[in-house]
Parts: C-alpha cells; structure tokens; sequence
C-alpha cells in the first residue's frame, strides 16, 4: 500500500500530466523538435504526454545526430521509424554492425556520418551506394577494423555510382588494406559533383596512378582517359610518403584546388625518390587557386624529417604562394628563419599558420611582424624549443589571435604570459610543457573569462596555487575544457579549489598525477556550477588515468546519479576488471579507457580544423531548462531503452 506521500507524489504528476494535455499539439512538438536527439530523449522519459509528442516527432524531424552514446540496435529500431523528411544523420556505429543497415540507411538522406564503423564490412558502402542516390556528404570512419570483415572494390564501385549527388566524401580507413586492386580505375564512376575528398590512409602511388592521365592499361597505348576528379576543390590525404611526383601530379592534375592537406608517416627513412625536395615544392600551386595548404611529416613511427627541403624550398613555394590564407608546415628541420620569414612576408593574406618540429625556428621570424599587413587569428608553434618570451611578445602584436599553441616550447615562461594577457579574443590556449609558474598564471586573468579551452599539461612547476591563481574571484567564465595532467605537485586540494570556484567546464583530464585521489572525485561529483543545478552536471568527459590515489571508492562516486552527463572516463589499467565491468552495468552509456589512450574526439591534433570547434554549442534541453530543474540523460534504465518511444 502507497504511503501519503507517494500517493500526493502520484496525484501532483497526474496534474501536471492533465496541464500538459491541454497544451497543443503542435506548440509542444515545436519546442520539443528543436531539441538534440539525447535532450528529445530525456524529455520523452519525463511524462507520457512528453513521450507521445516525442514519438510523433521522430516520424517528419530533418536531423537524426546521436554521438555522444553508441547506441545499439535494439535502442536504435524504436528511434527511427519511418521518416521521409529524414536529411541528416549522424551516428557512432560502435555497437553496430551490417545488420544494422537496413535501419538507417534511408533514401531521403543528404548528409550521412558514421563513426567507428569497425563491426561493418564493404556492405556498408554498397548499401548507401544502392540506397542514397540524393547524398551529398559522407563520412565512414574505422570501416571493416575488425579481422574478417572484408571489403571489395566493388563495394567502392557501388557507392561511387549510386552516389550521384556527392559533394564531399571522407573515408577514414586503411584503402590500401582492402581496395589496391583496379582502384584507379573506379573513380571515373565518381559523382562530377563531387568537390571535397578526404582519405585516412592511401599510398602515394595510388594517389598517383588515380590522378595520372594516362593508366597504361587501355587496349591503345596513346589512350588517355577524361579527367579524373575534375571539380575537386579540397584534397585531404594521409599517406605512406609525401613525394615529388604525388605533388607535381596534384598540382598538375586538379585545376581547381584550393585546400591542400597531405600528411605522412613513414616506417623507415624515405630514400630520395620517394621524399619530398625543394622541386616538389615549387610545383604546388600551379593554377594558382590554392588557398590553404598543409605539409606535415608525422613521427608516429618514425623520428623522421623533410631532410631534402631547405630554405630554398620556401623561397620557390612562395612565388606562387601570395594569396595563401593559411598555412601549416610540419618536420621541415632544415628551414631556418630565412625560409620561414619568406612565407610570412610573401603570404599577405596569411591568417593561420601552424608550425611544428622547427627545430631552427628563433625569435627573429617573429622580429618585424607588426611591419607586415598579417592579421593572424590561429597560431600553431609546437616543438619550436629555440623560440623564447621575446618571440610570443612580438606575435601578440597580432590582436586578433583566437588560437595559440605553443605545445612542447620548454623555454617559454612567465614572460609569455604577460604577453599572451593582452589579447582580448583568445578562446584556446594550450601551453604544454612550458617552463611557467603559479605566479605566472595569474597574469591570465585578463583573458580566462575568454577562453573555452586551457591546457598547462605537463608544466612540472606548477602546484595546486595555481587553481587559485586562475579562478579564484573569477564569474562568468565560459571555460569548456582544462588540462591539468601530468602535474606531479597537484593533489587534491587543488581539485577541492577547483569545484569552489565552480568553472563549469565540461571536460578534466588530469591524467599522470601521482597525488590525485578519491577526494577529487568526491569534490567533483559535488560540484555545482550556479546555485539552481544539480552537483557536477557539466563534465562530460573526465581522464584520471595513472592518477595515484584512485581506489574502489572512487566507482561509487562515479555511478548515477552522480556525474549524469558523463560520456568518457579515463582510469588506470590496473583497476580491477570486475569494478570496471559494475561500472559499465551501472552506465551502459559510459566509454571507460583504461589503456592509456586519449579521450574525445579529435583531442587537439586535428590539422584541417586548427583545432576549431562549435564553442557556442550548448545542450538545447540545458538552454530550455535554464531556468529549471536539470533533467538526467539517463533517467531510464537499460532494460527499458528499447520502449523509450
């Protein structure tokens, strides 16, 4: 039998329920269509009138973007049902696999994203090549990862044809593994449309025989085939070797380029025919349309250089480089300052630049800067060791500056930051191992109220004054992501600061900090960020991974109901699987790393985007509800998400 308070309980729910009734129709699935599909979901949780209105609206909304959660199929079904007004969809496959494509590969799509597709086979590209004949974007990421999940050419070949509308087509996965053969030749089937072409892993000669006029292999020797890929404006690749010949050919080749971006990671030391040389780069704008372009040799093998470019490189790439808008170079070690300044002087419209491993890099390219006509907005300068303060005090003449990395610059210290306080738009700032102190900090309080993203990682002076030093006093600040790892003298107090002066950030890494325990979780989950909302509701992602003080005691405080938006955790290794399994039951939505990897997407290194994100994206149930109550994302049960709607 109910007790008095839980029959009241009962009757005020069937009032509001009755209120709500009374509302129309379409008001609420106006205000409700405009939610994200996680905030549609919370609010169908809360009443049956909310869950009806919810239902309905998945049957006309345009956009279906689900990828803070993987969601499964079984969650998936009751989330799609028919709709023919469907446009976009965006999804994290990881939980999916082929037999999930007859459930949201849809007609009607335009726009089609799929993250973490490795449980796919080649079947996903044919599907979406026999089904979306009207897309106009496609992103496929990790297709066919895990062993035995083939993909053929003919997968290709079916998506290329169906597809005639594409505009912009990225696949993020290993070509060469599964698509070497004839793979020059089925890109003839490509869309004229198409504009944009991204690939995560192709070798340079299959870029070259895909761009080359004539293949060899027609029955006439003097045969040359149409162009290939004729309206192509932006070209993205991740190869095995940069090369001469790769870049003459798409220099050569495509007409109407104006996005450049090449990327490798060699396994052993290019030899020189297959390296890029200061011939190699005076090819690169022949047409004269480019307007951002970026050369970058990883070390993710290897510790590899552009060992064959010099100064002279520079010189000749910038003669036909005038109009470039922004620029990233990265493993040139053997351009100096003369090289560097070149590009600087000659790039009159130069708004970002993004220079990495300039090991001859000094202050003096920075020397004159505010005698050119540069307005530079993102400034990207990592492991450029001889740069000191002098420099960054020359660039900040630069007042627009929204972007500074100065990553892995060990000899920068307080007097950086002096500088770096005197620019009014900052919003990301990353200063990675650099030599600062508490003190220092504090003369960031001239921009913290600024900035969205701060990262001090790795800075070894610092100690838990610093929080202080940054927040303390502080109101209004519109800081989303801190990182605070690899911090050996930050214990808990610091993070027990932290939550006092509630910054509402949304992602903490804090990950390699020996004196980090069970009471930072603790403070954390207690946090409130204003008066009227629940404790700790912002962070959506937290790293603590190899923090020394973590115990079991740590996974109470991160089951529900604390910590409810909470889409990735970071923990040791060395936590026992049982605790971690619990967890997993306890939040089926939790994305728990216990190997060390780095959370998020794109954590920083996204070369194509100089790190931007939508920073004024904000939860639209958040918005609604700012007034009110915080509603939890994971309200229901994971029993019950299949009759979620």
């Amino acid at each position: 039998m109910a007790s008095p308070e839980e029959e009241e309980e009962e009757q005020e729910e069937e009032e509001e329920e009755e209120s709500l009734d009374q509302l129309p129709g379409t008001v609420l699935a106006t205000i409700i269509s405009k939610l994200d599909m996680a905030s549609i979901c919370s609010v169908a949780s809360t009443c049956k009138t909310f869950n009806a209105c919810a239902s309905h609206i998945l049957t006309f909304i345009p956009s279906f973007h689900l990828l803070d959660i993987a969601p499964s199929i079984d969650l998936l079904k009751p989330l799609m049902p028919p709709n023919p007004y469907l446009k976009s969809l965006k999804l994290d496959c990881a939980r999916l696999d082929d037999s999930a494509t007859n459930v949201f590969v849809r007609d009607s799509l335009h726009e089609l994203y799929f993250h973490n597709c490795a449980n796919f086979s080649g079947k996903l590209l044919s599907e979406i090549g026999g089904k979306c004949a009207d897309l106009r974007y496609l992103y496929l990421g990790s297709v066919a990862e895990k062993r035995g999940r083939p993909i053929h050419i003919s997968d290709l070949e079916e998506l290329l044809r169906g597809c005639t509308q594409l505009e912009e087509l990225i696949l993020m996965f290993d070509v060469p593994l599964f698509l070497r053969h004839k793979f020059a030749q089925v890109w003839a089937l490509a869309s004229e449309k198409l504009t944009s072409l991204e690939i995560g892993c192709v070798s340079s000669v299959m870029v070259t025989e895909l761009l080359s006029p004539s293949l060899g292999h027609h029955r006439s020797p003097n045969h040359v085939r149409p162009p290939i890929l004729p309206g192509i404006q932006k070209l993205c690749l991740s190869v095995d070797y940069i090369t001469d010949t790769m870049v003459s050919t798409i220099s050569n080749v495509l007409m109407s380029l104006t996005h450049l971006d090449l990327r490798d990671a060699p396994l052993i030391e290019p030899t020189s025919a297959y390296d890029l040389t200061n011939s190699g780069l005076q090819q690169i704008n022949q047409h004269g349309k480019l307007k951002h372009l970026s050369l970058v040799r990883s070390q993710e093998f290897l510790i590899t250089y552009f060992r064959r470019v010099n100064d002279l490189g520079m010189l000749l790439m910038a003669d036909n480089c005038a109009n470039m808008e922004s620029i990233c170079l990265g493993g040139f070690c053997r351009v100096t300052d003369t090289g560097f300044k070149t590009i600087l002087h000659s790039c009159s419209s130069l708004y970002k630049l993004r220079v990495s491993y300039g090991t001859h890099l000094t202050d003096l390219v920075f020397h004159d800067i505010s005698a050119t006509s540069l307005s530079l907005t993102h400034v990207s300068l990592r492991w450029c060791n001889l740069l000191t303060n002098h420099a960054i005090k020359n660039l900040v003449s630069n007042m627009r500056l929204k972007i500074l990395d100065l990553r892995d610059c060990k000899h920068l210290g307080d007097g950086a930051l002096i500088s770096i306080s005197t620019l009014p738009e900052l919003k990301i700032l990353l200063l990675d191992g650099s030599d600062i102190s508490d003190f220092g900090l504090s003369y960031l309080r001239g921009v913290i109220n600024s900035l969205v993203s701060l990262s001090v990682r790795g800075c070894k002076r610092l100690t838990d004054k610093c929080i202080s030093a940054l927040f303390e006093g502080s109101s209004k600040l519109e800081l989303q992501q801190l990182d605070l790892s690899n911090l050996p003298n930050l214990s808990d107090n610091g993070v027990l600061t932290l939550a006092k002066c509630r910054v509402p950030i949304s992602e903490l890494r804090m990950r390699q900090c020996p004196l980090i325990g069970d009471a930072s979780v603790m403070a954390l989950a207690s946090m409130q960020v204003d008066e009227n909302r629940w404790h700790g509701c912002r962070l959506r992602l937290l790293d603590l991974y190899n923090c020394g003080g973590i115990t079991q005691l740590s996974f109470w405080w991160l089951k529900k109901p604390y910590f409810p938006r909470l889409r990735w955790l970071g923990v040791t290794g060395s936590v026992s699987r049982d605790i971690v399994d619990a967890l997993a039951r306890n939040r089926p939505f939790l994305r728990v790393a216990c190997q060390a990897e780095e959370l998020g997407f794109n954590q920083w290194d996204n070369s194509h985007g100089f790190y931007m994100h939508d920073y004024d994206e904000v939860d639209e149930l958040e918005q609604l509800l700012e007034e009110g109550e915080y509603i939890d994302e994971e309200m229901m049960d994971v029993d019950n998400d299949a009759e979620l709607l």
